[in-house]
């Protein structure tokens, strides 16, 4: 079966034409579906009088970054600051939050410069990293504004929401240099909940971050902004009186991930990686030319294996090494043989595109421009 035939066979998701010469494997952006999930998420956020402050850690672009600007984003999230560099340096970002402690003396000499270019507001959740930010950013006469983290349930980073961040907070108000801006929280662990509780998880979240916003008001300690960040959540959390912002990342592509909740299916998602089946060594078992290095490790709980098969839904990435996807397949399942091309959804999307360097842009079908990602790779 040639890969042309392969493709519009499953043309009810399929965002590329089959006959497109591409070199796989490659990750490609629908441009109309990406506009779309940008324009839809900003209308969200305006309906619940939030201010939409995207993470551009799921893209990496500086195109992407600017077309959220233009749908009205107040600004950028990042978790590092390499990312923020480049999205100054080439994106003309003016607002970002880093939501991510700044620590050690490299780090802090790079946000200076930084701040030469940029707003910069940077997240803490222990007083020694915001001491330490204190005396170099007041060491060199400057101010920084500052979210305190606060862990709602995620139990990753950030102060204890209660006592424990209104006392960070309290703390930070009081350091030189630096200036408590707002308190944000990642409520992530509601998009690992099932879809029957993660409504009440994700408000639940927000409700104890705007109730530690007011401990830190009662303080006399003014808190202009109670932000929330995750994709999953944000039909939920934002809708809790007194956010006053967001920050979704994943929104602009989606994943394999989003599937569970019942909100997001195949045809919502703007980039999937585009594989060949370079091997057919068994009818119930075909290799495709993307591995770990394409698709990243991630699992999900939506759908078995590596990665959703566009078309395909009861085939099953079964494993991957760095180079080859293994594919086990009913039987019998066309679209499988040697040269026929496949479109994977990943099971999560950002580490999928820190592993290319470029965006391939479809639009009807058909490649109009290759984006590259500017700042993968951009840990540090």
């Amino acid at each position: 079966m040639s890969s042309q035939t392969a493709v519009s066979a499953n043309t009810e998701y399929s965002i590329v034409a089959g006959d497109q010469v591409l070199d796989t494997p490659l990750i490609a952006v629908d441009l109309d579906l990406l506009q779309r999930n940008i324009a839809e998420m900003a209308a969200l956020a305006a309906s619940h009088g939030v201010a939409l402050r995207p993470h551009a850690k799921t893209h990496k672009s500086p195109h992407i970054a600017r077309l959220q600007l233009e749908a009205g984003a107040v600004g950028l999230t990042c978790a590092k600051l390499g990312e923020a560099e480049v999205l100054v340096e080439q994106g003309g970002v003016t607002d970002i939050l880093i939501a991510y402690p700044i620590v050690g003396d490299i780090k802090i000499q790079r946000l200076l410069q930084l701040l030469e270019r940029a707003r910069v507001i940077v997240a803490v959740d222990t007083h020694q990293a915001a001491a330490v930010l204190s005396q170099a950013i007041s060491a060199n006469d400057r101010a920084l504004e500052i979210y305190v983290e606060v862990n709602t349930g995620q139990d990753r980073a950030g102060a204890r929401a209660g006592q424990e961040a209104v006392d960070l907070a309290v703390a930070v108000s009081r350091m030189p240099g630096l200036r408590l801006v707002g308190i944000m929280t990642h409520e992530g662990h509601a998009g690992f909940s099932s879809p029957d509780d993660i409504a009440l998880i994700a408000e639940n979240a927000g409700r104890a971050l705007v109730g530690t916003a007011e401990r830190i008001r009662g303080q006399g300690i003014e808190v202009a902004h109670v932000s929330v960040g995750s994709t999953p959540a944000s039909w939920f959390t934002p809708r809790v009186p007194g956010i006053t912002e967001m920050r979704p990342g994943t929104y602009v592509f989606h994943d394999n991930n989003a599937f569970r909740h019942g909100r997001i299916g195949p045809d919502r998602c703007a980039a999937r990686v585009v594989s060949t089946v370079v091997s057919r060594p068994a009818p119930n078992r075909a290799i495709i030319d993307a591995g770990s290095k394409a698709l990243a490790l991630d699992p999900s709980p939506s759908h078995p294996g590596h990665g959703f098969i566009v078309g395909h839904p009861n085939a099953t990435i079964a494993r991957v090494s760095e180079e080859h996807g293994v594919v086990t397949l009913p039987q019998p399942e066309p679209g499988f043989d040697v040269g026929d091309r496949l479109e994977i959804i990943p099971n999560h999307i950002c580490p999928a595109v820190n592993l290319t360097d470029e965006l391939v842009i479809i639009r009807d079908g058909h490649v109009v421009d290759h984006w590259p990602v500017a700042a993968r790779g951009k840990v540090r």
